[in-house]
């Protein structure tokens, strides 16, 4: 709860209500500081950025809810921005789902998506993956949606039937989900401009749009997804692909040279992480935690 006693939830409902949300992925709670610093108004976890950086595996439903759940708790525990999280598949059947949504909100998070992929799931631009019955799916965002304490907590469903199925079938399975209580659609791995668009249309809900590198999804930016409809715009693993592009590329110079000594003007001075810190070694009282100064 803000000092305005208005919960995360609720601010995040008020900004998608007014504009397009852009959240960027962090992948642990200092990428998740420095998202907030840099001044966007949310910010996302991903399920993939998590079994990554975490487990150091792939993104193939290993990630257990606890460790999912004190990621979140991590990062919320250093910003103050609404956070939106990927759950899965919800960790099991509609009673884990009932228990992942009541924990997540503990963490102190605004939101999840759920999926409608077969356990284990496997990323959303990959081939391979295998689908629940829709039945199945809406006794899950049924018991989401019951299970939530805070009534501003978004239940968002995300369907992968474009990439197992059809076009046709992510449009009849979104529109059922809705039904059953999803206050977004999360349409993954369309393929053009024109599907995304058509979507907008078909599905006329407030919807999410993935815009993840490499994958089969075009390259549209923020303002073309709100002129299309969506309401929020995820960067799951942006920062994770920067970052890891230039630790491999630190590692190998220094493997040649020897040094770091060409690479500082590359680095992240110890001044300007103790401004993301908050920190200052100089102080009586050096540091306070976030939870103590507001």
């Amino acid at each position: 709860m803000s000092a305005e006693g208005i919960s995360r939830a609720a601010r995040l409902r008020s900004l998608l209500a007014d504009h397009t949300v852009v959240m960027p992925g962090a992948f642990n709670a200092l990428t998740a500081r420095a998202i907030e610093r840099a001044g966007f108004e949310a910010l996302y976890l991903s399920g993939a950025a998590l079994a990554n950086s975490l487990l150091g595996m792939p993104d193939i439903g290993l990630t257990t809810l606890t460790e999912a759940v004190e990621h979140a708790a991590r990062c919320a525990a250093v910003t103050s921005v609404p956070i939106l999280v990927d759950a899965d598949t919800g960790f099991g059947g509609p009673e884990n789902v009932a228990r992942c949504v009541q924990e997540f909100e503990r963490a102190g998070v605004s939101g999840l998506h759920l999926e409608d992929q077969e356990f284990p799931k496997r990323c959303g631009h990959l081939s391979g993956k295998t689908l629940v019955p829709t039945e199945a799916f809406c006794e899950k965002l049924a018991a989401a949606r019951a299970a939530r304490r805070d009534p501003d907590f978004l239940i968002i469903a995300r369907t992968d039937a474009r990439g197992v199925t059809s076009y046709d079938d992510a449009v009849a399975r979104a529109q059922a989900y809705v039904r059953a209580g999803a206050d977004m659609i999360f349409p993954e791995a369309l393929e053009s401009r024109e599907e995304l668009e058509r979507f907008a249309r078909d599905v006329p809900v407030p919807l999410l749009a993935n815009m993840t590198e490499f994958g089969r999804t075009p390259y549209l930016s923020v303002d073309e997804f709100a002129s299309l409809g969506y309401r929020i715009v995820i960067f799951p693993v942006t920062l994770q692909r920067i970052a890891m592009k230039a630790v491999c590329d630190a590692l190998t110079a220094l493997k040649a040279q020897r040094t770091q000594r060409e690479l500082l003007s590359n680095m992240q001075t110890r001044q300007e992480l103790y401004e993301l810190l908050e920190y200052n070694p100089e102080a009586a009282r050096a540091w306070t935690p976030r939870a103590d100064r507001e």
